[in-house]
């Protein structure tokens, strides 16, 4: 008989995230999940089951070495792990944060099989918080200086990601940036409550002391062109100017006072502090009774945005049922706990204004439905006579958007989709022109964080190839 002992068995149950009280949370903007403790994360970290073949690596966008990370972890060597997350990702606070891990590493995690999956997302906020909090920030070696220059257009991201791999390739890297603040959607597009700006801004310190050059109030396509940049001594260029274009119905009353794309919405209360009046005076209505269309993160980012702006009711006004709903489950969780009015199977036929102009009901038509339709979904099909109004006073067009039409309107050569989009070489980022790489959401669309990075990383492996061979 073995003296060895059986290893124990990993806990099923993960451990859940602490987090504001709904009641509470719902009038502020502070960060709503507390990320874990040391001892909450350490028996987290205890559950992984060191899988020889790692699936879960391989659903990560940017190739983190999960076991290794989460093992230093295990250890109590938490500035161990935050290396180990480093040596692949720049925006580690980032992606803990708002990285969909539930349809990438987590899903495929062999412990999610008959247990729930590692908390992989989790872990990495907590060894990234672990650093903020310490004070300390390793960084590898400076490289020699290859004497190559690349611009990057637009600190999404996408550029982001690049900008820090190029650095350490030893490669000079100026990032240009439209906006007056570093970050693209990170820091106009996901609210303080998802995402602190001060994580953003100390991930773009840390890319900056990587040997990154960062431009800000720079307007690509105005203040300068690609072709220019070129001119002016660029060996390359990666374009990743996001999806900011926003999308609308077309529907009767979209011109109406109190009508928001969700991006103008967001940008006013995120970048220009809205949530902070009066210290911020930026102008924004504040609705006692908002109507957010759509179902993605982005409305429910609005949705809870606008309750937290002072809203007595909000609803969110989607085509299709909660089950379709593309949002991250945990942030339909978080805003209906919050009070979000769902108002599922409707979808708006027209906005109706009182007689200065401004918002004052939204007529929404119910649905059923049908047969999938290319996204797999089963399309929604509007119910005859079923017509009913909501009064509102704000309404958020929270549809989608699409790609930022300034930089392949202004750069001859530039292959592009029907859609405005840029064609891309998937695997390298490579464009119709030599020297130009692009990737993120103005190459696929709309897509995630993570997915963007992923681009971003990918491109900078490219551009190091193509610069060698220059």
């Amino acid at each position: 008989m073995s003296d060895q002992q059986p290893k124990p068995r990993p806990r099923a149950a993960r451990e859940s995230m602490p987090r504001q009280d709904p009641e509470v949370r719902r009038h502020n903007f502070d960060e709503v999940a507390l990320g874990y403790s040391e001892e909450q994360a350490v028996r987290e970290a205890g559950r992984c089951l060191k899988c020889k073949k790692k699936p879960c690596v391989g659903g990560c966008p940017v190739e983190i070495e999960i076991p290794a990370f989460i093992h230093e972890i295990a250890e109590h060597n938490f500035d161990g792990a935050v290396a180990k997350l480093r040596e692949k990702n720049s925006l580690p606070a980032v992606c803990g944060r708002v990285c969909p891990q539930e349809d990438q590493c987590e899903k495929v995690c062999v412990l999610g099989v008959k247990a729930e999956p590692v908390a992989i997302g989790r872990l990495e906020r907590f060894a990234a918080d672990h650093e903020m909090k310490s004070g300390k920030m390793a960084f590898p070696a400076p490289p020699a200086p290859t004497g190559k220059q690349v611009a990057v257009v637009g600190s999404g991201p996408a550029g982001l990601t690049l900008a820090g791999d190029l650095a350490k390739m030893g490669h000079a890297v100026t990032v240009f940036e439209a906006l007056h603040k570093m970050g693209g959607v990170l820091v106009y597009g996901i609210p303080e409550f998802r995402l602190p700006k001060g994580i953003v801004q100390r991930e773009v310190d840390y890319i900056e002391k990587l040997g990154a050059k960062m431009v800000p109030n720079f307007v690509v396509g105005k203040t300068r062109t690609v072709d220019e940049l070129m001119r002016e001594g660029f060996d390359a260029v990666f374009i990743g100017t996001g999806a900011g274009l926003p999308y609308f119905m077309n529907i009767p009353g979209e011109n109406l006072n109190g009508v928001y794309s969700a991006n103008e919405f967001l940008t006013r209360s995120n970048l220009m502090k809205a949530y902070l009046f009066p210290r911020y005076d930026t102008p924004i209505k504040i609705g006692k009774h908002v109507g957010v269309v759509g179902g993605g993160n982005v409305a429910m980012d609005s949705v809870r945005t606008g309750m937290r702006l002072g809203a007595e009711e909000v609803y969110c006004v989607y085509r299709r049922s909660k089950a379709e709903m593309p949002a991250r489950q945990e942030e339909i969780e978080n805003a209906l706990e919050e009070g979000m009015i769902l108002k599922e199977l409707t979808s708006p036929v027209k906005i109706i204004g009182n007689d200065k102009g401004w918002v004052k009901e939204i007529e929404c038509i119910r649905m059923d439905l049908g047969e999938p339709d290319a996204s797999g979904r089963r399309r929604p099909v509007p119910i005859d006579g079923s017509e009913f109004r909501i009064e509102v006073d704000v309404v958020v067009m929270a549809i989608g958007q699409g790609p930022n039409p300034l930089v392949p309107t202004t750069t001859e050569g530039l292959s592009t989709t029907k859609w405005g989009n840029i064609i891309a070489d998937e695997a390298t980022g490579e464009t119709s022109l030599p020297g130009v790489f692009a990737g993120g959401d103005i190459v696929t669309g709309a897509a995630t964080v993570i997915l963007a990075m992923g681009a971003g990383r990918k491109a900078a492996r490219a551009i190091d190839a193509y610069l060698k061979k220059a």
